[in-house]
């Protein structure tokens, strides 16, 4: 497990990642992978193609990265209404992968504008996209059972969706909203006061209740998350 995740480091470095992101990125893999019991390979798949999907294309030697590509992040209370922010920039999303991370680009010279949605998919199948597609939507991926589906604004508005000076990339990766932050902050509350309360009893009868406790308050929470993410369109 140790190789897979030292070839991973060294090919993020070559892709020129910070190392303190390295550092975080490296190790929470590991922990979920030790604590899953999953082989790092079949789990997160080839290291080379891995590290192809967490870190951008190394600098080529006679010139700087890659123009036009953004990899960014929001939580399940923001996604929607940031990739309608970023689309009406120009940012078009290719796909979202495994760490949930819309992996985008725009053409600087014929930027257009983007619009997006998304949409609740409780089993596979073809049928909603034939449904969405007569109006121009194509997905452009998948988060657990929740579908993104993309298309250029020139659908609704025409030739008004061009865009002669976009705007720069925001210049980070992460969006969290409010919403996330209380959920967090609900989450850690739980955990304390089911330490507190375990503290309280003794033997088996604490550790049964610190276990119910924090599993319980996990499930409320993955619950609301879950719940927020449902819309009706």
């Amino acid at each position: 497990m140790s190789d897979y995740f030292d070839t991973l480091a060294r090919l993020l470095r070559d892709r020129g990642v910070p190392d303190h992101r390295i550092t975080a990125t490296v190790d929470d893999l590991t922990a979920y992978a030790q604590e899953s019991g999953a082989d790092p390979e079949e789990e997160f798949g080839p290291v080379a193609e891995f590290a192809a999907q967490l870190g951008p294309e190394p600098e080529p030697e006679t010139g700087g990265p890659a123009e036009g590509t953004w990899v960014w992040t929001a939580d399940i209370f923001a996604d929607e209404q940031r990739l309608n922010e970023f689309g009406d920039q120009g940012w078009e999303v290719e796909k979202v992968d495994r760490l949930g991370r819309f992996v985008s680009h725009r053409d600087p010279e014929r930027a257009q504008r983007w619009e997006y949605r998304r949409e609740v998919v409780l089993a596979r199948g073809r049928s909603l996209t034939e449904r969405l597609a007569p109006d121009g939507w194509e997905p452009c991926g998948t988060w657990f059972h929740y579908e993104y589906f993309k298309r250029p604004r020139a659908a609704s508005v025409g030739p008004a969706a061009a865009i002669d000076s976009p705007p720069p990339a925001a210049g980070r990766q992460l969006f969290f909203s409010r919403r996330f932050y209380l959920l967090a902050v609900l989450l850690l509350v739980a955990c304390v006061l089911a330490v507190v309360g375990a503290a309280r009893t003794s033997g088996s009868e604490a550790t049964g209740f610190t276990v119910g406790a924090v599993v319980g308050a996990t499930a409320v929470i993955v619950a609301l998350w879950l719940l927020s993410r449902r819309r009706d369109h």
